[in-house]
């Protein structure tokens, strides 16, 4: 009998100390009638209500208590021990330069500063590299000017990371490296209302960042890789995301969940952009692994989650980036026939079938392409290395320029200065043309 009184003596729930055979009632009173700090701490056997949870992870293999497990059940879902899991509180980036645009050349400064009025001004060449940006150890899928900081540039790379880029600043270029994600970052895009990017990427998940204070604002969790986002034109606290599953939704920043949810039994979601009005969207599939080339592109309603078009295209080619013109009714899609095809925005939403971008090649790779801000231009990526620049209304090249060994991947022209672009390749590098 002495053994088992003194077994269970010893069995305590956070620290080994036996209390004498003499005073066992206090132990199981103290716990309900009188609050933790009228004892020291370290006469308390069992953790109580009123204390805090312990931070640190319970020791492996140790005992864990009813009380225990009840408690850790009313822990939310982030503060579950996850070995994916960041804070949202704790800074996870680099700061190795300045986000101002204090130390830009005057000239620059100059120009950013006064944005044209009305229609933007015509966008002209860019004739040669300006500026290498050199930082990601991997390949770089996305690069995104600032709306409303237009010095810097983000870009996001297979080496899991977010690279903030004060483009011309006198010192240090690389201003932030942002290491939020888990995995490789598909893609990232800057908010319109100031100095947060939103990124996504394979760790199944979409994360809103403040660039200025280093945080993490908010983690947006799917259930799928999500290889793109792209915010709203009118309402800038919902956004789209597509991923690997085919499901395509519209998130409220908000709230951080799913307003809307665009079902079709579609293959990996490519790329999705906004009409110009916001009242529809279009996206593109991978049809490569099925035989309904149709679902290829699809136009949606947004607010009645239906799809607009039918056997929109119906080559066998997916195509991984589609964009809307800024003024007139079409929009292309970039073929993985080493073609840019042209379809109009207003219903059937035909294909134009005599008429397409062609001189650029994308042999399989994620190859995108942007039109300038007046629309007068369409500049595209290339298997090549190189840029093409093309007449977005005679489908004329205008110019060819070699950037890269490998792939240039993206390309997008400055929101402010028309004769600008910044890339990226399959290499890693990041470049900015004028």
């Amino acid at each position: 009998m002495d053994l088992l009184c003194k077994a269970y003596s010893n069995t305590s729930d956070d620290e080994p100390e036996p209390e004498p055979e003499s005073q066992p009632r206090p132990v199981y009173h103290q716990h309900l009638p009188f609050r933790p700090s009228k004892r020291p701490k370290p006469e308390h056997p069992f953790p109580t209500l009123d204390l805090p949870m312990r931070e640190e992870p319970p020791l492996p293999g140790r005992y864990i208590s009813k009380r225990e497990r009840a408690l850790s059940g009313t822990v939310p879902q982030a503060d579950e021990p996850n070995p994916n899991f960041r804070d949202p509180h704790v800074t996870t980036q680099s700061v190795l330069g300045s986000i101002s645009e204090s130390d830009l050349p005057h000239d620059v400064r100059s120009s950013i500063r006064h944005r044209p009025k009305g229609r933007t001004q015509l966008s002209q060449i860019p004739e040669k590299l300006t500026i290498a940006l050199h930082g990601h150890a991997k390949a770089v899928n996305a690069v995104h000017w600032s709306p409303t900081h237009a010095h810097l540039l983000a870009s996001a790379g297979m080496d899991q990371t977010i690279c903030i880029w004060n483009v011309w600043s006198r010192d240090q270029k690389k201003a932030r490296v942002l290491n939020f994600h888990n995995a490789a970052v598909k893609d990232v895009k800057w908010s319109p209302q100031g100095l947060f990017v939103l990124s996504c990427g394979y760790d199944c998940s979409s994360r809103l960042i403040d660039v200025e204070k280093g945080l993490e604002s908010q983690m947006f969790r799917d259930d799928q890789v999500v290889g793109v986002i792209k915010f709203h034109p009118d309402n800038s606290n919902l956004f789209l995301s597509g991923g690997s599953k085919g499901r395509l939704r519209l998130w409220d920043v908000r709230t951080g969940k799913v307003v809307h949810e665009y079902i079709r039994g579609l293959g990996p979601i490519l790329d999705v952009e906004f009409s110009i009005d916001g009242k529809q969207f279009v996206s593109s599939s991978d049809v490569s692994g099925g035989n309904i080339s149709e679902n290829s592109v699809i136009v949606w309603d947004i607010s009645r989650q239906v799809p607009l078009s039918n056997q929109v295209y119906a080559e066998a080619y997916t195509c991984p980036c589609v964009r809307y013109h800024p003024f007139d009714p079409y929009f292309v899609a970039q073929s993985n026939g080493n073609y840019i095809a042209i379809f109009s925005s207003n219903p059937p939403f035909k294909l134009d079938k005599y008429r397409r971008y062609e001189s650029h090649g994308v042999s399989g790779f994620p190859i995108k392409c942007n039109f300038s801000l007046d629309g007068e231009k369409l500049v595209s990526g290339s298997s090549d290395g190189s840029i093409y620049l093309y007449n977005s209304r005679s489908l004329v090249l205008i110019k060819k320029i070699k950037a890269y060994e490998e792939a240039c991947v993206d390309v997008a022209f400055h929101p402010i200065l028309s004769n600008v672009i910044a890339s990226c390749s399959w290499n890693g590098d990041v470049s900015v043309f004028e």
